[in-house]
């Protein structure tokens, strides 16, 4: 396998992306392994330059609204799924706005259980304001969906605070024979979405974290700090659980369509997001570092600029090691570097980080680090949206 060594003389090389804007639908096969929102402003950004990027998402989420969902179905978390479906929804067509609307709506806290059914009830039949606008093409679809979620949904599901974009997603995979890539497929078509999207596997599975002192920690919302006090101490590894309330270990395959995503991209980026249950998840499936591997294109790490509450303990060479560690479990602890990380991106002059790169510990891995303006002007915790896709682009 010949590695194609990936562009870093000019980082942005203006050129190289102003090509990319005059042509998107031409534009690079660019693949993401994240979840959450960390990536919706860059997902939005990305369509104006490709319409061909592909994002690997977590299902492994285990709070909030798609906690309720696989409580009652026993199925994969959603909620990555729709988050970035609506970020790379086209923009440009007539009911986007209102599509955005009707999935991010979340069912009113304080409503009775009585009002919440009748609620659900007329956006199932088309009669709800936030439906009835719709073209009949869109209509439709959607509001089957929900009414498959409606006849399906236990009585005592709890609906207060639900996203209705949940729930057509759940209606989907309920009635696609509880399939996500199908569905994933059929949403992304209702929407036009500019870009591939699909769950990593489609397993209802949970986040195991094993911290430095010996405990484990089970489920994704008891990991990110955000549900729950933030962990005080280092996680020293991450695997699934076939349980959230006991640690069953199991193993998830990387699906073959996942796998070919991945041989296929024009460049692999490890994205900034939580980093333990967004990125390193998605890398915890057999398969997926092999298949990082066989593909010679450039893979870039984009550490955090700011603070992660997952990062405890860990700093920017620790985080380096503990990526490489991870996807040495399925290529073999003799795989070079080299053919899973490429070059890491930082902003040491406007973000955050713990700890530095030195140049005998990039030397001895063969990575190559790219330090150019990254960060937005109101803090160092966020990234320039602009700024992140150019540099990406740029290295496609």
């Amino acid at each position: 396998m010949e590695i194609r060594p990936p562009r870093t003389d000019q980082v942005p090389d203006s050129l190289r992306v102003r090509r990319y804007r005059q042509a998107p639908e031409q534009g690079p096969r660019l693949l993401f392994f994240s979840g959450g929102s960390a990536l919706a402003g860059v997902s939005r950004k990305l369509q104006r330059y490709s319409h061909n990027t592909v994002h690997l998402v977590t299902p492994f989420d285990s709070g909030g609204s798609s906690a309720m969902l696989r409580h009652a179905f026993g199925m994969p978390a959603l909620g990555d799924l729709r988050s970035r479906l609506m970020a790379l929804a086209d923009e440009t067509a007539p009911d986007h706005s209102q599509v955005c609307r009707l999935f991010a709506h979340r069912l009113p806290m304080e409503a009775t259980p009585e009002d919440l059914r009748a609620t659900l009830e007329a956006l199932a039949r088309g009669h709800h304001v936030l439906v009835s606008d719709l073209t009949p093409a869109l209509r439709r679809p959607l509001c089957r969906q929900l009414d498959v979620f409606r006849e399906a949904m236990p009585a005592t599901f709890e609906l207060r605070g639900a996203c209705i974009g949940n729930l057509i997603l759940a209606g989907g995979y309920l009635a696609g024979r509880r399939q996500l890539a199908p569905m994933a497929r059929q949403a992304a078509e209702l929407v036009q979405a500019r870009g591939t999207v699909r769950a990593v596997v489609d397993h209802d599975y949970h986040l195991a974290a094993t911290l430095a002192d010996g405990r484990r920690v089970l489920g994704q919302h008891r990991i990110t700090g955000k549900e729950v006090p933030p962990l005080d101490t280092p996680i020293a590894r991450l695997d699934l659980s076939a349980s959230g309330d006991a640690h069953v270990p199991v193993t998830a395959t990387l699906p073959e369509e996942s796998r070919r995503l991945i041989t296929s991209a024009d460049l692999i980026c490890y994205p900034p997001g939580s980093f333990y249950s967004s990125v390193l998840a998605n890398l915890l499936p057999a398969g997926i570092g092999r298949a990082i591997r066989d593909n010679p294109c450039p893979k870039v790490f984009i550490p955090n600029p700011g603070h992660d509450p997952e990062q405890v303990g860990k700093d920017l060479p620790g985080l380096v090691a503990t990526l490489l560690e991870t996807l040495r479990r399925d290529t073999g602890e003799d795989c070079p570097a080299t053919a899973l990380l490429d070059v890491i991106l930082i902003d040491s002059r406007h973000g955050d980080y713990a700890g530095h790169l030195d140049a005998d510990f990039l030397a001895e891995l063969g990575v190559t680090l790219i330090d150019t303006p990254l960060v937005a002007a109101r803090g160092a915790s966020h990234f320039d949206d602009d700024r992140l896709v150019a540099a990406l682009m740029s290295l496609a």
